[in-house]
């Protein structure tokens, strides 16, 4: 993970520890593990991120969801060659 999500993680950690397993941990923590995600996927694969935000944040034209799929699966595709990348290391 690289350092700017760093916070986040420890920050997650850090509820993690705090609250006791269950309905409570998993709604207080949320946010925070919705952050440390977004963060290292914008990391990982920060132009297909920044396009699935920029043509999925709203609805629109039919053209604008397309475009939102493709971002979405220009992503995905991001995503899987690091973990790809990731289960080759020795």
């Amino acid at each position: 993970m690289r350092g700017s999500c760093d916070r986040l993680q420890e920050a997650l950690l850090q509820c993690h520890r705090r609250m006791p397993e269950g309905p409570a941990r998993r709604s207080g923590c949320r946010h925070l593990n919705k952050a440390l995600a977004e963060c290292v996927v914008g990391e990982a694969c920060p132009e297909e991120y920044e396009a699935v935000r920029s043509f999925c944040s709203s609805g629109g034209t039919s053209l604008k969801r397309k475009q939102c799929e493709d971002a979405q699966f220009s992503l995905s595709l991001c995503l899987s060659r690091h973990q790809r990348d990731f289960e080759r290391q020795p």
